[in-house]
């Protein structure tokens, strides 16, 4: 977690995003399949008794994760987590898709770090910052790539989830713009789910962690607001930046 210059905090780490025990999963879990499912490990899935409620979560930590087989030499889709859900006899009912994303820093912090070890708080980096950038370059071209993917899958049948902390969030609607329609969960739908953190607590207790809200579309809309995005600056921008520059 890193304060930002506006003093907000930023998840940075995606295993923040799995607090309470990946209490995270198991939201997504009943929002796919219903209540009064249970998540269990593969391992678990195994000894378990089948009774249409076993969901499975292949993902890292957990055991069991999938293979990732290579596309015409390609690889990188396939996301962090797969929630399976199994029926009576414990063959596959139908699955959903995670993907969890924090945001990426900039820059070193190494100065920080010996400052805060030394007892100094008030710590500003001139020279490390968000990767901010990285929404456009890697996070959404990503997504919207596996989102293709996904909705080839027959039992695919909700579409992808993607968690965030909130100010990533934030930059996705900076970037696409809000003329995306909402849906329900389907097949070839991609959910935002965006998390926060909680107010301050005494030393030594973690912060909360809080659900911000829920959106869904379908990978298309996500796809078309990426390549011709509403929200451009003014004409002729460059332009002003060039004349600005030459007159000194």
């Amino acid at each position: 977690m890193r304060q930002t210059k506006s003093d907000r905090a930023i998840i940075c780490c995606p295993t923040r995003l799995y607090d309470g025990g990946y209490r995270v999963l198991k939201e997504i879990a009943r929002e796919a399949f219903g209540e009064g499912v249970r998540l269990v490990s593969p391992q678990d899935a195994r000894r378990t008794p089948q009774d249409g409620r076993n969901v499975v979560a292949f993902g890292k930590g957990w055991g069991g994760e999938l293979r990732r087989p290579r596309a015409a030499g390609r690889g990188g889709y396939f996301v962090d987590w797969v929630l399976a859900l199994l029926d009576e006899g414990g063959a596959l009912r139908e699955f959903v898709a995670v993907e969890v994303q924090s945001i990426d820093t900039t820059g070193n912090y190494q100065q920080e770090r010996e400052g805060y070890l030394r007892g100094e708080r008030d710590l500003r980096s001139p020279h490390a910052g968000m990767n901010w950038e990285n929404v456009s370059k890697r996070i959404l071209p990503q997504i919207i790539y596996k989102g293709h993917v996904l909705r080839r899958e027959e039992r695919c049948k909700k579409g992808m989830f993607f968690v965030c902390p909130a100010p990533v969030y934030d930059r996705v609607v900076a970037r696409l713009g809000e003329s995306m329609g909402k849906i329900h969960p389907q097949p070839g739908s991609l959910t935002f789910r965006w998390y926060d953190i909680g107010p301050p607590v005494a030393a030594g207790k973690t912060r909360r962690l809080i659900l911000c809200g829920q959106f869904t579309t379908t990978v298309d809309q996500v796809a078309l607001a990426f390549t011709a995005p509403r929200n451009l600056p003014e004409p002729d921008v460059y332009q002003e930046a060039i004349n600005a520059a030459l007159r000194g």
